[in-house]
């Protein structure tokens, strides 16, 4: 089916339906979003004498719904200009528009008889070959399509998207009785290629597999707390980060949600699943129903497990409830021997079997919960997905869990697994002991850098489709390992291009990092055509290890931490001047010397999802990497004949001085970090490493030169210097900046005006890095640095002092 999506209409505006338009406007499409026509005004509308007939009134509802979906943090929109992708209007007036769109999908109430209406009345407009999905998350697709004309069964299906639309990243495909499967294979390509999701295709059943499962699971640890006599701190701290879930865990995570969200899809699957065999695990036990009863919903209410509160010395303090009384206390610290035991362990995988082999009340917690959900999981197939990878997809897609139950049942041993359900009186279905009987010992393999898993019916293992378009490092490390040490691992991912994966924690880069960086650029010059600095983690890079410049500083070793920062320039130096091309490939976290690398890669390719700033200043120091002096060089490019230039180098010095950092990669380019033209941006993360090593591979082709150093940078001098200078006295006159944050931007302007020259003049690139390494290493003589750097260290948030 080749078809191309240029317009789209979203029938229904409230947060799903708002967050579903602004992520097709992400992605370039055209949007028509429409809603029902208010029935009565409102006291404003009284008020300016409008009636039911004026265009204001009839659109108000999806208007004020898409205004506060704009609003909304985190923004559901990657760039405040996109919102022009989306026109409103109305479902009585506007409805024959939808003639014109490529894609319709609905997205009203939750009520069959609402959608059956809904579709009754598209369906009188809509031109025949028109997609026509709906977003809901549990009634049964064949029920909403009865009733309607072949062309329109055979187009139409579920798309179920998970809230918030632009950041969680499992899309559901459901195929009605009649659905074509080339529909069906559109939207699984179209989901993954351009909306950046996890495609999965699942069955007409109940809660589909996310919720299926993540309800489950939810609901088999609201039963649990009680049995063990456990406080919502304790669940919260062991279903957290430590087993590679959310930070908000579980209980926060129901109060962010709303826990009126999460009743009514568990009262679904209780209702709808009599056969189920944990159909008991799905009835809601008595401290749900008090908290329904009061209202206690979460977020939206103002409390649900956990409720804000102002103490008597005017500070806020976050309560949690306790389960017993159902009163409100001060927050318990929770501390368990067997999470001690992981704290050497970075990686989450290799975690599991500590955890299940814990003599604390942890280790206990960890064998009940895993052992109902491997039991939960294996029992679910057939019967909502023939695909076991399609349940690990989807939990970890749609609820952000870093493993999925196969893959963490995997990590502590399928044999292992079983003994553990076997002590807590659960079982699995018959296939898992017919698996291992088979001789198959893992739900998974990786060969040749593909995953594999046990397909069921086929009693085989098979390659997982759609990897081709990936390349997954964590498959290729071991065999493609070209060369390694403490912070990174240089890999061969083919066609003469190479990949640098930084290893250290949180991917700080020290001086293992650099050596690495400098190895990759030397061995892809001797026997490469190029190279990408390219990881598969939570985030790109945080930055410089401060904890090595701390000590340095502390110790007063003045020359080594200059040569330290020599170290890091010349690095930087080299991913721009070298003689093949290098990609820089940033996704999630990319702040400080992260940003730096990146701003001297020949391209960047960056995920959609990267917020990238110079966030120095709240460590108490100038960007000392080659930030400085590449601002100051990209705001001299962007001089334009009879241009104020004070004001563009000023744009650049402020983007440093107030540590902006984008909150998407296309806000990068306002802040003059990707420039256009040159950079790019992917919108699914998993194709990142693939397509920058095509455009590193490209360049290479095209017979990439290596660019002459520069020396015609025009810097200001004095000129600059004194604007800059009395700028940041008002601001201090005004209370607006401390003494110490003063300056740090004094410094700052010293290196972007390119000293106090008594006119403007042209320099080469290396007398800015000298400037800004003296500015860099004066700072970190300064006691307010170090508090700054230290308070960075112990507690993650930045000072101002």
């Amino acid at each position: 089916m080749n078809k191309h999506i240029k317009k789209v209409a979203i029938i229904g505006s409230g947060i799903m339906g708002s967050g579903i338009a602004c992520h097709f406007a992400n992605i370039g499409v055209e949007v028509l979003l429409l809603d029902i026509v208010p029935r009565a005004l409102s006291d404003k509308e009284k008020a300016k004498g409008l009636t039911l007939e004026d265009k204001a009134v009839r659109n108000r509802l999806v208007n004020d719904a898409l205004t506060a979906a704009l609003k909304s943090k985190p923004s559901p929109i990657y760039h405040k200009n996109f919102a022009h992708r989306i026109t409103t209007g109305n479902l009585e007036d506007d409805i024959a528009k939808v003639a014109k769109v490529d894609w319709i999908i609905e997205v009203v109430v939750e009520r069959l008889d609402i959608k059956k209406t809904v579709f009754e009345n598209l369906e009188k407009h809509r031109t025949p070959g028109t997609l026509i999905t709906s977003n809901t998350s549990g009634i049964p697709i064949k029920f909403m399509s009865e009733g309607r004309s072949d062309d329109f069964q055979k187009h139409f299906c579920g798309t179920h998207f998970f809230n918030p639309a632009r950041y969680l990243k499992l899309f559901e495909i459901i195929p009605g009785p009649q659905t074509a499967p080339e529909v069906l294979d559109f939207l699984n390509g179209y989901g993954e290629q351009f909306l950046g999701k996890t495609s999965v295709v699942a069955k007409d059943t109940p809660a589909f597999i996310g919720n299926r499962i993540g309800i489950f699971s939810i609901q088999s640890l609201f039963h649990m707390i009680k049995d063990m006599g456990m406080t919502v701190e304790e669940v919260d701290k062991l279903t957290g980060p430590v087993i590679g879930r959310p930070k908000s865990a579980t209980f926060r995570t129901v109060d962010v949600v709303g826990l009126d969200t999460l009743v009514h899809v568990a009262n679904g699957i209780a209702e709808n699943c009599k056969d189920d065999e944990q159909h008991a695990l799905f009835q809601l036990p008595d401290f749900i129903n008090t908290l329904m009863e009061n209202k206690w919903l979460g977020s939206k209410s103002g409390q649900g497990f956990y409720k804000k509160s102002k103490g008597a010395n005017g500070k806020t303090e976050i309560l949690t409830l306790d389960l017993d009384t159902m009163d409100y206390r001060s927050k318990k610290s929770a501390k368990f021997a067997t999470l001690e035991l992981t704290k050497t362990i970075d990686n989450v995988v290799d975690r599991f079997k500590v955890l299940v082999g814990g003599k604390d009340k942890a280790g206990a917690f960890y064998r009940k919960s895993f052992a109902a959900l491997f039991a939960y999981v294996s029992h679910r197939i057939p019967e909502i997905t023939d695909e076991l990878y399609k349940i690990d997809d989807a939990m970890k897609a749609g609820f952000g869990w870093e493993h999925g139950p196969f893959q963490i049942w995997d990590a502590i041993g399928v044999e292992e697994g079983l003994a553990i359900m076997k002590a807590e009186n659960a079982e699995a279905a018959p296939w898992v002991a017919e698996m291992l009987a088979s001789g198959q010992k893992s739900f998974y393999a990786v060969k040749e850098g593909a995953t594999y898993y046990y397909d069921i019916p086929k009693k085989a293992v098979e390659k997982i489709p759609g990897q081709d378009a990936f390349i997954i490092l964590d498959n290729i490390r071991k065999s493609n390992e070209v060369f390694k040490n403490s912070g990174v691992v240089i890999e061969d991912i083919g066609d003469g291009i190479l990949n640098v994966e930084f290893q250290s924690k949180m991917n700080t880069i020290g001086g293992d990092v650099l050596a690495g960086l400098n190895k990759a650029i030397d061995l892809a010059e001797k026997d490469h055509q190029g190279l990408v600095v390219g990881n598969q983690a939570a985030n790109f890079s945080v930055g410089a290890n401060i904890g090595m410049i701390f000590m340095m500083a502390v110790e007063q070793e003045y020359d080594e931490l200059n040569m330290a920062i020599k170290m890091f320039q010349d690095t930087m130096m080299r991913m721009r001047y070298s003689s093949i091309p290098t990609v820089s490939a940033p996704h999630g976290m990319t702040l400080g010397g992260g940003c730096e690398l990146s701003l001297h890669a020949d391209k960047v390719v960056a995920a959609a999802e990267t917020y990238i700033g110079l966030v120095e200043f709240g460590v108490g120091v100038i960007p000392g990497g080659g930030g400085s002096k590449e601002f100051a060089v990209r705001a001299q490019d962007t001089f334009k004949k009879n241009d104020v230039e004070l004001n563009v180098l000023q744009e650049y010095f402020l983007t440093i001085g107030m540590a902006k950092v984008s909150t998407s990669a296309y806000e990068a380019f306002d802040l003059g970090i990707l420039q256009p033209g040159k950079d790019i941006v992917v919108v699914n993360k998993d194709r990142q490493i693939a397509t920058a090593k095509a455009h590193a591979k490209l360049m290479a082709e095209a017979g990439y030169t290596q660019p002459p150093k520069r020396k015609d940078i025009k810097v200001l001098g004095k000129q600059a210097l004194g604007m800059f200078l009395v700028g940041t006295d008002s601001m201090e006159a005004s209370h607006y900046i401390s003494e110490h944050d003063k300056k740090i931007a004094n410094k700052l302007a010293y290196v972007m005006a390119g000293g106090d020259l008594s006119e403007p003049t042209r320099v080469n690139e290396q007398y800015l890095l000298d400037l800004e390494r003296e500015a860099f290493l004066s700072l970190c003589s300064e006691k307010k640095t170090l508090e700054r750097i230290q308070h960075m260290l112990k507690t993650g948030k930045p000072l101002r002092n």
